[in-house]
């Protein structure tokens, strides 16, 4: 070999050894950064933060566990129910890390990890809503870094939050939620019931009729003919989603929501926010799923509504894509908090 070209050979290696060294560097620093430990307590917590926060019936403790570290992406996720719990976004887990963004997991004042007080006067959209605000300050977010992702219930709460607290926000996903509880209820009873043999669904309405939903055969209808289809596609369901079941709080459900998915009859039931979507101006998405316990068109609708708003269409999803539609999910979220 010419003596130019062996240099020339050796100069080309140098090179890609260089950048291939810079790359894997690179891949260690920020992977180093995002599981850095910010705790600057003596006894590490995982991650886990314990707030106070004030309410007209004393101070009670809220359960918040953070994943990852980054300083303009940081997730705060709200759960559905009410009165369920951080469980349902455990999925999360597979899919943000290795992106590099940051979540933070957050039990509601009477969900499974927080405090669970009894009154009922402290079960109203209102109350949520400076609950939020509360963690938000004591985690430190702002419009710098803060996201607030709402599923279900969780996403009624993110949409009151960004009507009176948007100047905080970076940006607002709804995940299968529509902005309107009684276009919710008529989409159940005229679209998804139709579906459904009538003498189940009459059965199931004259459980919740007569107040005997602690009827076992209540449920089991429930899971075979609507829930197994529109809830969660995953059958048996996923371990996760099992154990977020059998933690919800049923007062703090029963009081906002009604005794079950399948329709809405609880404090929440002549909830609308549809005519003041427009007010939302930072970027929203809007995340659907196809064999939702939603209305799909309505979510189109809302996506269109907002100011700033794009939409995710889960093909395959139902009320829970983050499990039955993680494809479309996942890819639709990560690259709307990449932008």
């Amino acid at each position: 070999m010419k003596p130019f070209l062996f240099l020339k050979s050796l100069l080309a290696f140098f090179i890609l050894f260089t950048i291939s060294n810079c790359n894997i560097n690179n891949t260690k620093n920020a992977s180093a950064s995002y599981f850095l430990d910010t705790d600057t307590s003596k006894v590490k917590t995982g991650g886990i933060k314990m707030l106070s926060i004030n309410t007209l019936k004393g101070k009670f403790n809220i359960w918040t566990k953070r994943i990852g570290n980054n300083p303009t992406i940081k997730v705060l996720l709200l759960h559905g129910g009410p009165g369920g719990s951080h469980e349902f976004f455990e999925s999360f887990e597979s899919f943000l890390p290795q992106e590099g963004i940051e979540f933070i997991y957050y039990d509601q004042l009477g969900s499974y990890n927080s405090d669970k007080p009894t009154d009922s006067v402290l079960w109203t959209t209102e109350r949520f809503v400076e609950e939020v605000e509360q963690v938000r300050k004591a985690l430190n977010l702002d419009s710098s870094n803060f996201f607030l992702l709402g599923h279900s219930w969780g996403g009624i709460l993110a949409m009151e939050y960004a009507l009176k607290y948007q100047q905080n926000m970076k940006g607002l996903i709804i995940s299968n939620m529509m902005s309107s509880c009684p276009a919710y209820a008529a989409y159940n009873k005229y679209v998804l019931q139709k579906k459904m043999n009538k003498n189940v669904v009459d059965s199931i309405l004259n459980f919740e009729k007569t107040n005997t939903i602690s009827n076992p055969k209540y449920m089991d209808l429930l899971l075979n003919n609507y829930y197994n289809k529109h809830v969660c596609q995953v059958y048996p369901f996923p371990e996760p989603v099992n154990r977020a079941f059998a933690h919800l709080n049923a007062q703090v459900y029963t009081i906002m929501q009604g005794p079950s998915e399948f329709g809405i009859s609880g404090r929440l039931a002549l909830w609308d926010r549809t005519p003041d979507l427009d007010k939302i101006k930072v970027p929203t998405l809007v995340i659907r799923g196809m064999n939702d316990t939603m209305d799909p068109e309505f979510m189109k609708m809302m996506s269109e509504k907002f100011a700033n708003g794009s939409l995710v269409t889960c093909t395959n999803g139902s009320h829970c894509s983050m499990w039955d539609d993680q494809e479309n999910y996942f890819k639709g979220l990560i690259s709307f908090l990449k932008k």
